[in-house]
């Protein structure tokens, strides 16, 4: 029997809803597959921690993480707190500690739904975006000088280091030779920032000619962002800076018909160089307008989990629970409403646990 400790952030908001149906999920699917269980242990760090305490999470929280093999996480952030606070007090220095460089965000419209873009069909929207997840745009380099005056002064400063830039393409590079994906797209903007985007552009170009088997083109970042819109069925493996890359698989989760639905995983992918667990969570934030309403799409939270259990080796068992996902979606029976459905967040979570169920009979 294999063991997996996993600490549970729920957060805030939607978040508790949908980490509520993913571990009930996760743990369900161990059940099934009888060969690895998930020990998980819950914190209630989050915006009402921080108006308790005045700090999203306790001084000894990132010691308190290093001790388990991955990370579930809800959301972060809600009208009582700056999203600034809530995010630089919790989600980032977890990110930054651990180095959890690889932020992956997979966009495929699953079988059954309908986005935006008329007559696009899961073949059509099926690509990975690779965000660098630890410096650049977010490094928290910058500050601010003379306050309050018509002087004030505001710098944010976007950090680029050769190693950073270098492996998170590679990363990449490798990500489609491992998936038989065939292009590798990169998100850069060398025109306006002649200095970090013509670095990255040379990288970008040196560790692409280490891989002549896949190819490899570039786009400036809104020439990029429309041809998610126009040709998505062109792109295969997307990477770009931690900034451009925020943005643009946003639109990604436009495109697969809601935001509801896109998972990620912010990764250290190297085990021998590993600070800390990896952490999982679903693309969306807290949402607070449909806070506490039970119709929160916790298709992207349990896709996490999904994604979680890849990283931890269990690989079978992920493939089932993809395959539970698609049967719910295909059949179109089960939505919440932003699908155009009238199921809650706990049915929905009970059709994919059903269809689980039935794939290991």
């Amino acid at each position: 029997m294999r063991y997996h400790r996993i600490a549970l952030l729920p957060g805030d908001g939607i978040g508790q809803d949908v980490i509520a149906e993913g571990v009930q999920t996760l743990n369900l699917l161990a059940s099934l597959a009888g060969d690895f269980r998930l020990e998980t242990q819950s914190f209630d760090w989050s915006c009402e921690y921080y108006l308790q305490h005045g700090r999203m999470m306790p001084p000894e929280a990132l010691n308190t993480l290093r001790e388990f093999d991955a990370i579930y996480f809800g959301a972060v952030g809600f009208p009582t707190v700056p999203d600034h606070v809530s995010l630089h007090g919790m989600l980032l220095p977890i990110r930054q500690e651990f180095d959890l460089y690889v932020n992956l965000r997979p966009i495929r419209l699953l079988p059954g739904l309908e986005g935006p873009l008329r007559g696009r069909t899961t073949a059509d929207v099926n690509f990975v975006c690779v965000r660098e997840n630890t410096e650049g745009e977010y490094a928290r380099s910058g500050g601010r000088i003379q306050v309050g005056t018509p002087q004030e002064v505001a710098t944010q400063t976007a950090i680029f280091t050769r190693q950073g830039t270098e492996r998170i393409i590679r990363y990449a590079f490798e990500l489609a030779r491992r998936e038989g994906r065939h292009k590798v797209t990169s998100a850069t903007k060398s025109n306006a920032l002649q200095y970090s985007m013509v670095f990255w552009d040379e990288v970008y170009s040196a560790v692409a000619a280490e891989y002549p088997d896949i190819t490899a083109d570039k786009w400036h970042v809104d020439a990029l962002a429309a041809r998610f819109v126009t040709h998505p069925q062109t792109l295969d493996v997307v990477v770009s800076s931690n900034l451009f890359g925020d943005i643009l698989t946003d639109l990604g989760g436009a495109l697969q018909g809601s935001l509801g639905l896109p998972p990620s995983g912010n990764i250290h992918p190297v085990a021998e160089t590993r600070r800390g667990p990896s952490l999982f969570e679903p693309v969306h934030g807290s949402a607070p307008d449909i806070a506490g309403k039970g119709i929160a799409n916790p298709i992207g939270g349990i896709w996490s989990g999904q994604i979680m259990l890849e990283y931890l080796g269990e690989r079978e068992a992920a493939t089932q629970l993809m395959r539970a996902i698609e049967a719910v979606t295909a059949a179109r029976e089960v939505l919440t409403p932003d699908l155009g459905g009238r199921a809650t967040t706990v049915e929905v979570g009970k059709a994919i646990r059903t269809a689980l169920r039935k794939l290991y009979k």
